[in-house]
């Protein structure tokens, strides 16, 4: 019986790899577009619905609290997984070794969390969550090119016609919007593009950082390292400051959001974001920071869908326009072949630093 040589165990590996990759990514796009169903759904329900939103202060409030309380609800089911998988161990390990492996999560988190995900509420609070999902969709634009200046991912020529097309949709989202807050005809909605462009910018800057802690770490670890520093900045920095410099009612609004309807769909909101995150950080070192992004970016398809049968409305022409852009771009940098798609990353040191670390605590 022939043995396979080394070259034919290599393609094998690397095509499965690959084609797990796919998969990890394609389940992070349908969980993270039925996440804006519940993320939206929780601005009708009480206190949300009773706010008068006069002021953007009041906004700014309310997306605070509700990513609060996501970040919160996401950290316990990644508990609970861990739990499942025997890895709160491992859990406590990674997060003792701050220098070498969690401070990426712990900076991945400022802009996955206070950015990213604060700018997808205010969005859909401001405009509606078929726009908070389709306008964060020039994510993989940053997140690959980071990994080109940090971990010298290729950047192919298929790769650049796809993040040229996916730029095409985002002036299509975005133009006619910020056309008319200039002009004077929009709704007064300039704070919901902000937030759409804060997602935007900050899930492609937290991929390419989530990137290199998961060089040195696992990514169901790696993962609830991330969301832990995530609730720690809310909770004990954050929502304080709100409290301690400005007028606005922090305590109130937290307590009155302990009501069946709001938890109920913060919970929901939380186990779909959690294994959405989960698929989406596992695809990153099997088939790199920017086409993980890419393929993921499909959410938006999801997000319309699960919307529109949720609701029975559509989003607008652009949006829709935009959504096909997107869709079409993260479709040419996905079906690049296996021998560009094998990741060839710099990996810097720390790898072997952190192995010697956790040799050494173990001792």
């Amino acid at each position: 019986m022939n043995q396979p040589s080394l070259s034919q165990a290599r393609t094998r590996f690397t095509s499965s790899s690959i084609r797990w990759g796919f998969m990890w990514a394609m389940w992070c796009a349908v969980l993270w577009g039925a996440w804006y169903v519940p993320g939206s759904a929780v601005w009708f329900e009480a206190p949300y619905i009773d706010l008068t939103y006069d002021t953007n202060a009041e906004f700014l409030l309310a997306a605070a609290v509700l990513t609060t309380f996501n970040a919160i609800a996401v950290l316990f089911f990644l508990f609970v997984w861990n739990g499942v998988l025997g890895k709160l161990g491992e859990y406590v390990r990674t997060l003792r070794q701050m220098r070498y492996i969690s401070k990426w999560f712990f900076i991945g988190a400022i802009f996955g969390g206070p950015m990213a995900i604060f700018g997808s509420y205010l969005a859909i609070g401001y405009i509606g969550g078929a726009f908070a999902a389709i306008s964060a969709l020039m994510y993989p634009i940053i997140g690959a090119t980071l990994a080109r200046l940090w971990y010298q991912e290729k950047i192919t020529r298929r790769a650049a016609v796809g993040i040229f097309i996916i730029l095409a949709g985002g002036v299509t989202v975005y133009a006619p919007g910020i056309i008319a807050e200039i002009t004077g005809t929009g709704e007064a909605g300039w704070l919901g593009y902000l937030g759409g462009a804060m997602a935007a910018i900050g899930w492609g800057v937290e991929g390419a950082i989530a990137g290199r802690g998961l060089d040195v770490a696992d990514p169901d670890v790696g993962i609830t390292v991330r969301f832990t520093a995530e609730v720690l900045y809310w909770v004990l920095l954050i929502l304080p400051a709100i409290f301690l410099f400005t007028d606005q009612p922090v305590v109130e609004l937290v307590v009155a959001t302990f009501n069946w309807a709001a938890i109920g769909w913060l919970t929901l909101a939380g186990v779909t974001f959690a294994f959405c995150y989960v698929s989406w950080y596992k695809s990153f070192p099997l088939i790199g920071v920017g086409r993980g992004q890419a393929i993921a970016a499909l959410y938006g398809l999801f997000a319309v869908i699960f919307l529109a049968a949720f609701t029975l409305k559509f989003p607008e022409w652009n949006f829709i326009a935009g959504l096909v852009l997107f869709v079409a771009g993260g479709f040419v940098m996905f079906t690049e072949g296996n021998d560009v798609l094998e990741v060839v990353r710099a990996v810097s040191s720390d790898r072997e630093k952190a192995n010697a670390a956790a040799d050494a605590g173990n001792l």
